[in-house]
């Protein structure tokens, strides 16, 4: 059976290589989107579509402080994913 789109479903979420570089990267810290950008040297607007998916799916948290939005890893669905 076939697996549902990426926007819907965790495991291909984390299958799509930048995708896990960024949930590497939250692993570390909760970071903003421009540090995100700057570190794994991919544009704002590809980093935000692979944030929104991954948001979608469960698997990073969102924190905004003003204009600015903060994203870290969700441990209990990543912990769930990996069992």
């Amino acid at each position: 059976m076939a697996r549902a789109p990426t926007t819907s479903d965790p495991f291909n979420a984390i299958a799509e290589p930048r995708q896990r570089d960024i949930l590497t990267f939250l692993a570390e810290a909760e970071r903003p989107v421009a540090e995100i950008v700057d570190e794994l040297r991919m544009g704002q607007p590809s980093v935000s579509k692979h944030l929104r998916v991954l948001l979608e799916v469960g698997l990073v948290d969102v924190r905004r402080e003003g204009r600015h939005a903060y994203y870290r890893t969700n441990p209990a669905q990543i912990k769930a994913i990996h069992r």
